[in-house]
């Protein structure tokens, strides 16, 4: 029996070989500096060489006195972390390599959760915690290479099918705590840092699941059942998330690489599939060839019922009877013509648009083998089956959801007017008191107010502006005899105007923003009569008096917008809000076609408008003299100045999720609004809020409708409607106003 060296010493490797003379007597020494409790110097151990077997034999050592034996067996320095304190037990049966004693060195550290990290030449002995940080092993080759040791390596996984994201929550419970796992989605591969042995059963995990999963493509050529009917019923069976709207593929949650899917092919009226695995194939495909049958014994009268999704039924029936009547044929003439009586709008109705209804209740069109069905906006389609695969391919190409443009449209008007007047008049009389013919001398210039007879006799009040005058006392009585008038006008006005609305592609749309107004077209009265009786009356007609925009978009392949518009701008002239002549509008109106890019501004035209106007009234020749004519006239000046432009934006709102984030952009604009116009607080009036819009968001599957605020006071603020939908997509902002450029001075 060989004794155990005492408690903290290196037991001495026996070396491999021919024993050498003085043997015994070595052996005697050993044991004598083992009994004493002394360590072997390294040197010691130097002498032999490195690849001889040893014999371990630690109980209770220190980790670092072991880590000093193991650098002299490995021939490598050896460095140990303060922090890692404690004893271990090693020993071994028979003798080892100096790469085995390593390895169950490490393999004992790690069972202390301690770990032997390789940097280039240099071993460290750190906490587990931190050996993925100090590990310098990398691989990306194969597993199997890595030798089955217990040292911290990092490996890279690079994954041919399955996605990576799906082996994370699969692998990381066989990976230690202290170390990691990690995606990169760019190239599908995994990153992971563990002891060697275990990355070895890792990569066997791995290579098993890491297989093909879906079947090759396969096309499923129907003889009866329509493809685009079938594809939606199949898919919605064999669909595990119970996707709905037809089962439209990538409508479930989670990862869909190997979904089975199933799309139809309308021209060779197919299937093309792709399942998960072999058994959803022939699942699928039993499917198919059950429901593949006829309808019928006899191919002929079947009939079809077909809903729209977005396309009108009496339009549509239309325009499928004149394509399988041809060009000039009598189906085609009938369903024109009833398209043409959908949309005429009914007898008095366009001199009242107010009144009239926004659609006409639609009887379902007759005649011909299709018809509509306007209550369902559905077709029905009487035709043989191949003949009703035509028309369906054909239904299904038209009925697509259509885009959708919003119009902005933006009119600036800026006006200065400056007006100047200056005049002297003057009267009196010309002769004396007394005399039989007395003379009268003077000027006037103007009417009502402004002129001095007018004055004199004091049935008007002064004009505007300053009047400098003077009287003279004739028989006791006042008269006016001089007058001046110094007068001088300014006036800016500054008008800007946003209408905006939404329409479908190739829709008429308008928005009327105004007043209606009265004018008066006729009136009667009978006072010449002899009878007594008067009954007088007046015709009246109102018409809108404000801003109008009417727009019809076009969206063509290259993403441009054809535009016929037509805006109007009218306004009341407030000084003939009293005439006896009647009212006099203002109008400017713009009626054009116009091409713009996607989201571009447009300039539709505008109006730069410089107007001069004087007016002298004087007395020939007195009115001419340097200095003095001053006296002797009258002179008004007027300039007027308009800048007037109008611009327009088309933005295109193709899908369901821009129409939102539209909708959701100017909700927050006009929510906005509201909150800088509360007013401010009063403890008098007790009324400190106004009504403020609640906060919305993208709408989710279902969206309660919007709830007006209580009328009972004291006002609650209603609860916030809660959705979690993804945040909104940007929008491009509201259409700036321009800058206009400043009038010249006059």
């Amino acid at each position: 029996m060989k004794p155990n060296p005492p408690r903290g010493a290196p037991a001495r490797p026996a070396w491999r070989g021919r024993p050498a003379p003085g043997t015994a007597l070595n052996a005697l020494a050993l044991g004598l500096c083992l009994a004493l409790g002394t360590a072997v110097s390294p040197a010691t151990h130097a002498q032999g060489r490195a690849s001889e077997p040893v014999v371990l034999n630690f109980v209770g050592a220190e980790i670092e006195a072991v880590a000093r034996t193991m650098a002299t067996i490995s021939g490598r320095n050896v460095v140990v972390d303060p922090r890692v304190r404690g004893t271990i037990n090693l020993a071994t049966e028979r003798p080892v390599s100096p790469a085995a004693a390593l390895n169950q060195f490490a393999a004992v550290l790690r069972l202390q959760g301690f770990a032997l990290v390789d940097t280039g030449g240099l071993y460290k002995i750190v906490p587990e915690a931190d050996a993925k940080l100090q590990g310098t092993v990398v691989s990306a080759g194969s597993v199997s290479a890595l030798p089955a040791s217990n040292q911290i390596v990092t490996q890279i996984f690079r994954l041919n099918h399955e996605a990576a994201n799906n082996l994370v929550p699969v692998l990381r419970p066989l990976i230690g705590p202290n170390n990691t796992i990690n995606v990169n989605p760019g190239n599908n591969s995994l990153v992971i840092t563990d002891y060697a042995d275990n990355l070895q059963r890792i990569g066997r995990i791995i290579a098993a699941l890491d297989v093909a999963g879906a079947t090759d493509v396969e096309v499923i050529p129907l003889q009866h059942a329509v493809a685009a009917d079938l594809a939606a019923l199949v898919q919605r069976l064999i669909d595990a998330g119970g996707a709905t709207g037809g089962g439209a593929p990538g409508a479930a949650q989670g990862d869909t690489s190997y979904r089975t899917t199933l799309v139809a092919e309308p021209r060779s009226n197919s299937l093309v599939l792709r399942a998960a695995n072999p058994a959803r194939l022939a699942l699928v495909r039993s499917l198919v060839a059950r429901l593949d049958q006829p309808t019928s014994q006899s191919m002929s009268g079947n009939i079809h019922v077909v809903y729209l999704k977005n396309a009108d039924a009496v339009s549509l029936a239309a325009t499928l009877r004149a394509a399988l009547a041809g060009e000039g044929g009598a189906g085609g003439a009938g369903g024109a013509t009833a398209a043409a009586a959908r949309l005429a709008p009914p007898s008095g109705a366009a001199g009242n648009a107010a009144t009239a209804p926004v659609a006409a209740s639609a009887a379902p069109s007759t005649g011909g083998q299709i018809q509509a069905d306007p209550a369902t906006n559905a077709l029905i389609i009487t035709a043989p089956e191949p003949q009703y695969r035509q028309l369906r391919a054909v239904i299904d190409q038209l009925d697509a959801r259509r885009a959708q443009v919003y119009v902005e449209s933006l009119i600036a008007e800026v006006n200065a007017d400056k007006a100047a007047e200056f005049g002297i008049q003057w009267q009196g009389p010309i002769g004396r008191s007394g005399d039989s013919l007395i003379g009268l001398l003077g000027t006037n210039f103007g009417t009502a107010a402004g002129n001095i007879l007018n004055l004199a006799q004091g049935n008007t009040l002064p004009p505007p502006g300053l009047n400098i005058g003077a009287v003279q006392r004739t028989n006791g009585v006042y008269v006016l005899g001089f007058l001046a008038r110094f007068l001088q006008q300014t006036g800016q006005g500054n008008i800007l105007s946003t209408p905006n609305l939404l329409t479908l592609d190739n829709e008429e749309a308008k928005i009327v923003i105004g007043q209606n107004v009265p004018f008066v077209t006729g009136q009667f009265t009978n006072t010449g009569s002899n009878e007594g009786s008067v009954n007088p009356f007046q015709t009246i007609e109102r018409k809108d008096v404000g801003l109008t925009l009417r727009v019809k978009p076009q969206i063509s392949e290259n993403g441009t917008i054809k535009m016929v518009i037509y805006q109007e701008v009218s306004s009341v002239q407030a000084s003939s809000v009293n005439s006896a002549t009647g009212l006099i509008t203002n109008k400017r109106t713009i009626e054009s076609t116009v091409l713009v890019d996607d989201g571009a501004i447009v300039v539709l035209g505008g109006l730069l408008q410089d107007e001069y106007a004087g007016n002298e009234d004087k007395v020939p020749g007195l009115g001419d003299m340097p200095v003095l004519g001053r006296l002797f006239k009258s002179e008004t000046r007027s300039r007027r100045k308009t800048n007037l432009m109008v611009f327009l934006r088309p933005v295109v709102v193709r899908d369901a999720r821009e129409t939102s984030n539209l909708a959701l952009d100017r909700y927050e604009l006009m929510r906005a609004v509201q909150k800088d116009a509360q007013p401010v607080s009063s403890g008098v009036l007790q009324i400190n809020e106004a009504p403020v819009m609640p906060p919305q968001s993208l709408p989710g599957p279902t969206v309660p409708p919007l709830q007006a605020p209580a009328v009972s006071m004291p006002v609650v603020p209603q609860a916030p409607l809660q959705f979690s939908p993804p945040a909104p997509a940007p929008f491009p902002p509201p259409l700036s106003p321009p800058q206009s450029a400043p009038l010249p001075p006059q």
